[in-house]
């Protein structure tokens, strides 16, 4: 073993610690290499008040030795420091408790060209750092000039390239860069007892596909205004329609029930209902981590399985838990290419669109609320039960009439995906769990 080398001696470095891991005593061993290079920049009313340029180099291994699992990380990677991490490691796992489940996954045969995923951008590395600081500066300067506007929460910009290497004694070894850049700003309108704030963002592997400052802070005014003068509500029992940045927040509680770490711990209302109808005809919701260029694309995971596209829920069955080789093995199921090294998590886990346009949905109810924003946790994986404290704006006669503020809504998951009435055309991948909006039937929205 050796001090780490230039990038393009990453992978060859994982191979040799795999070996190294070998002949420390390790049945089996997996080595992850990362190397990554980021930018960000705060700016809030005009000045900067963070800036951040920074390299980093990591390695963590995980070790299996007689069914017993230690793991370790370090961003020291000389000889002596891997050595005795590599030593120390097998000890802590004699001193373990076997697991049948554990070990490294079969290698696949299938492999995912990275280069045909398009998820490296070399405009994002050769971005001056000026031009970096002047779209969010920029960003917030173009929102501030709207009179409505009465503060800045901020405006980010920032840039990532990251190459991830994968090594593993089940003769696993790959690799694959990827870029993404973001931009994003907060803002706050109103005075006094009337303050309300929202934000925007943009966020893309590839520097071209940004949203311009213009775009991201005419967005983030439209939906901080519209907020204005709110108004309360009695408590009653309406339809409820999840603007797209909601409904992807409830397609990450329904990810969370989906996982296979929740369904072999029983902590999931989803247990034992695979093959089961679940959800509404219309409701269709995929896994995939095929999709060029995409946030939540890559050609491996954690433990170098190719990733795939998974259907979820096909027009309201179960079809799939999401896996990584342990959940997979204690389910007696397929690992599906979602471990992120700890547990399970998406690559691009979105709902499928539907035929309506978000202005034909609203136009369908009658009385109801379209649901913009929530705080709150109140999210019961165990029983699909959804409580959280919400903003929206009112519906009535099929027209937004005004904002509604000091509610609370409340339903059960697994009714909700039996209730979608409808499914808007609007699907856009902001980031790794994405849907379109959705028509709720009915929920109980409290207020006064």
């Amino acid at each position: 073993m050796s001090a780490l080398g230039p990038k393009s001696d990453l992978l060859t470095l994982a191979e040799r610690l795999v070996a190294a891991g070998k002949a420390c005593g390790a049945d089996e061993i997996e080595v992850a290499v990362g190397d990554s290079e980021e930018f960000s920049v705060d700016v809030r009313m005009g000045d900067i008040e963070s800036l951040v340029e920074a390299g980093s180099r990591s390695m963590g291994f995980r070790i299996i030795k007689d069914g017993k699992t230690a793991s370790a990380s370090s961003s020291d990677l000389t000889e002596e420091t891997l050595a005795r991490l590599f030593r120390n490691a097998v000890q802590r796992a004699e001193l373990s408790n076997r697991d049948p489940f554990s070990g490294l996954p079969k290698l696949s045969p299938l492999r995912v060209d990275p280069e045909s995923l398009d998820l490296y951008d070399p405009e994002v590395q050769t971005l001056d750092a000026i031009i970096k600081i002047d779209l969010a500066l920029e960003t917030e300067r173009t929102a501030l000039a709207d009179k409505r506007i009465t503060n800045s929460f901020g405006a980010s910009f920032g840039t990532h390239e990251i190459r991830s290497v994968l090594a593993s004694s089940n003769g696993f070894s790959g690799e694959f860069r990827k870029t993404y850049c973001s931009l994003s700003l907060g803002l706050q309108a109103g005075e006094t007892n009337d303050m309300v704030e929202d934000f925007w963002f943009s966020s893309e592997t590839h520097f071209r596909d940004l949203e311009t400052p213009e775009q991201v802070a005419r967005k983030a005014v439209e939906r901080t205004v519209r907020q204005l003068h709110p108004r309360k509500i009695k408590t009653q029992k309406v339809p409820v329609i999840f603007e797209p940045l909601m409904t992807s927040s409830l397609l990450g509680f329904l990810f969370g029930c989906a996982a296979g770490t929740s369904i072999y711990q029983k902590a999931s209302f989803l247990a034992d209902k695979l093959g089961r109808t679940i959800g509404n005809e219309r409701l269709t919701v995929v896994d995939d981590g095929l999709l060029p260029g995409r946030l939540g694309t890559s050609p491996f995971d954690a433990e170098g399985v190719p990733t795939q596209r998974t259907v979820v829920v096909d027009k309201g069955v179960l079809k799939s838990y999401l896996c990584n080789t342990y959940a997979a093995r204690k389910l007696g199921l397929k690992t599906t290419g979602n471990s992120d090294g700890g547990g399970v998590s998406p690559n691009n886990f979105y709902m499928e669109p539907g035929p309506k346009t978000p202005e034909e949905i609203v136009r369908s109810c009658a009385k109801g609320l379209l649901l913009i924003r929530t705080l709150g946790h109140g999210l019961n994986p165990v029983t699909g039960d959804i409580s959280r404290g919400a903003f929206g704006l009112w519906i009535e006669a099929g027209e937004i009439a005004y904002p509604v503020s000091e509610i609370t809504i409340s339903g059960n998951l697994g009714e909700m995906l039996k209730n979608v009435e409808m499914v808007g055309n609007d699907l856009e991948f902001r980031g790794s769990i994405c849907g379109p909006t959705v028509k709720v039937a009915e929920m109980t929205v409290a207020g006064e």
